[in-house]
């Protein structure tokens, strides 16, 4: 291969494999769960989903929680949701609540079957960009009523939650989940982190990996031919 050959070769190789590390970099500001409850309990039993969101103060700084992806083995989604505070959309489809007000929240009365699973997303300046002043972080919360929406189902946690995700003060979260009421029961609920959108697939690695130790190839052949 001559030198103009040999250069050209190098310079495609590098360039594919600098494109390669460029566009398999990860968002890494926005926070997802993956969020898998257990119903086996109550299955059959016609009940409500309780979604919140709310500042812990008023100096919580700006954030939002999109619920998406929902899909459940055995439930039905019932009647018109009662929605209070900042929360638009509706399930199935994404339902956003922000921190807007002191009290955001969204009951979807729900027949339980088995499970019942969704995404969590977090966003918003709380998480992206900490401001170091503010005093109280914000709190997702997760619930489940019976018909009336006067009973938490299978918690025994003082406030109703099966399950929480904390907004630290630092943009972190914090899942919890709260034991079950069914006795010897475990939790019902799973905060999950999938890989999120951009995080190469092992191939892309390898892809990567070949491109720069042919580019060493090649760059060490130039460098025998010049001797």
């Amino acid at each position: 291969m001559n030198r103009l050959g040999l250069r050209f070769l190098m310079q495609l190789c590098f360039a594919v494999a600098v494109a390669t590390l460029c566009f398999a970099v990860p968002a890494q500001a926005t926070v997802v769960y993956l969020v898998t409850v257990d119903t086996t309990a109550i299955n059959g039993v016609s009940g409500n989903l309780d979604f919140q969101f709310n500042p812990g103060g008023p100096t919580s700084q700006s954030a939002f929680v999109d619920i998406s992806s929902f899909s459940s083995t055995g439930g039905t989604l019932g009647g018109a949701p009662s929605i209070t505070g900042n929360v638009t959309g509706a399930l199935p489809g994404t339902v956003t609540i922000d921190n807007g007000t002191g009290f955001n929240d969204y009951f979807q009365p729900f027949t339980f079957g088995t499970s019942f699973q969704f995404q969590l997303l977090l966003d918003g300046p709380a998480i992206q960009s900490p401001n170091g002043t503010a005093t109280s972080g914000s709190v997702f919360g997760l619930s489940l009523f019976d018909a009336a929406g006067s009973a938490n189902f299978l918690t025994t946690d003082p406030n109703g939650f099966v399950g929480t995700v904390d907004i630290n003060l630092d943009g972190t979260t914090t899942p919890t989940v709260f034991p079950s009421s069914v006795a010897g029961g475990p939790p019902v609920v799973t905060f999950s982190t999938p890989p999120p959108p951009g995080v190469p697939e092992p191939s892309t690695f390898t892809f990567l990996s070949s491109s720069l130790l042919a580019l060493a190839g090649f760059a060490a052949m130039r460098r025998k031919s010049n001797n």
